[in-house]
């Protein structure tokens, strides 16, 4: 037979009346006004099956939550630090990543004020961003990132990094 499971009394006012606050709320985060809910619910005395009925979660989600707000109390309600992937490049890395996409590639040719001439500042280098010199310019930067990586962050960022279209006009 399952144990009963109920969320432990309230240390004192003050954390009664938060949870509570919390649970009535109408512009918090919809989790913690549900978690808030759940405890306030086995205040109440209601079970949780009961509880994960009206709530509208699982029973072992309930469960959990009453465990988590018996042993951390109101920071149990928050979701634990570090969930989720990490990120495999830096931030510093990615704003250079970004900056990179967004200056002229070393290959592009520039005409001098003075001559007139098309010059360019590397001549082996790339006219062109592309996904594969972006890599190989971050790579010699010390960014050690894969290509459909920086595809992700130029598009999250809104950063082009390919020529526009000759003769198309958005």
């Amino acid at each position: 037979m399952p144990k009963l499971l109920f969320a432990r009394a309230p240390k004192d006012t003050v954390e009664e009346r938060k949870i509570r606050k919390l649970a009535a709320a109408r512009h918090a985060p919809a989790d913690w006004i549900r978690r808030a809910q759940i405890i306030a619910l086995s205040w109440e005395r209601l079970r949780v099956p009961q509880i994960a009925h009206r709530v509208g979660c699982s029973e072992k989600a309930v469960r959990y939550r009453l465990a988590r707000f018996n042993d951390e109390g109101i920071e149990g309600l928050g979701d634990r630090p570090g969930v989720g992937r990490k990120r495999r490049i830096s931030e510093t890395e990615r704003s250079q990543l970004i900056a990179l996409a967004r200056t002229w590639p070393p290959g592009r040719p520039v005409r001098d004020q003075a001559t007139g001439e098309l010059t360019a500042a590397e001549e082996s280098g790339p006219s062109n961003w592309t996904l594969d010199t972006l890599v190989e310019a971050a790579h010699q930067l010390g960014i050690v990132v894969a290509r459909s990586q920086v595809r992700r962050i130029l598009l999250a960022e809104g950063v082009r990094w390919r020529p526009p279209l000759l003769g198309h006009q958005p």
